[in-house]
């Protein structure tokens, strides 16, 4: 029998020394470091998370609140350090998207045979 997860677990190994994931490091470890950057995106994070909460539960946003929050976010992709982490992400995050496109393909095989 084939145990994936030793597989999965070297991949996770793999992932961690791509260039994208050693910048995301890098750029969330700046963000660390610098005091105003860190309050800025923990408040933007946050908020973040308050107003998805929200959303998921069904409630909608009012206007102020949905202000509030393009404030909030404008506020924290004006930091350097905070656009350098969220492009690293995004980069890595295209990394994520093409592995999850390589292991699903054969099921997506399986169902273009129908």
């Amino acid at each position: 029998m084939i145990n994936i997860y030793d597989d999965i677990n070297k991949l996770q190994a793999t992932f961690r020394k791509t260039e994208e994931f050693v910048n995301l490091q890098k750029a969330v470890e700046a963000v660390r470091e610098n005091e105003e950057s860190k309050t800025l995106f923990t408040n933007f994070r946050d908020v973040q998370m308050k107003f998805q909460e929200k959303q998921t539960a069904g409630e909608e946003l009012t206007e102020e609140e949905y202000v509030y929050l393009q404030k909030t976010a404008q506020l924290a992709q004006q930091d350097m350090r905070i656009l350098a982490m969220l492009e690293a992400e995004m980069a890595l995050s295209t990394v994520i998207q093409e592995v999850n496109r390589i292991i699903t393909q054969p099921i997506q095989a399986l169902y273009d045979e129908l």
